[in-house]
């Protein structure tokens, strides 16, 4: 069944680690699938969320880039709830 929400850590892995997991539950993504929250880690995992920001700005699937419910979150926002 699909989820509406794929959840993804992201812990422990470097930048070109990350983006090879995002992309590949990017493209798993299906259409009943709103969002992507990446768990990064708030102390190191600065640098994973600003390249999320970087690298996903202009990815066509993502419509929006949101903080996620603490600072150690990032959701990519793939359908809008309304």
């Amino acid at each position: 069944m699909p989820t509406p929400f794929i959840k993804i850590d992201l812990h422990g892995l470097r930048q070109e680690e990350a983006i090879k997991v995002i992309d590949k539950a990017l493209a798993a993504a299906g259409p009943a699938t709103y969002q992507l929250q990446l768990i990064h880690g708030c102390n190191r995992g600065t640098s994973l969320r600003s390249m999320i920001y970087d690298w996903y700005r202009y990815e066509p699937k993502v419509k929006r880039i949101i903080p996620g419910d603490n600072p150690g979150i990032t959701v990519l926002v793939l359908k809008e709830l309304y």
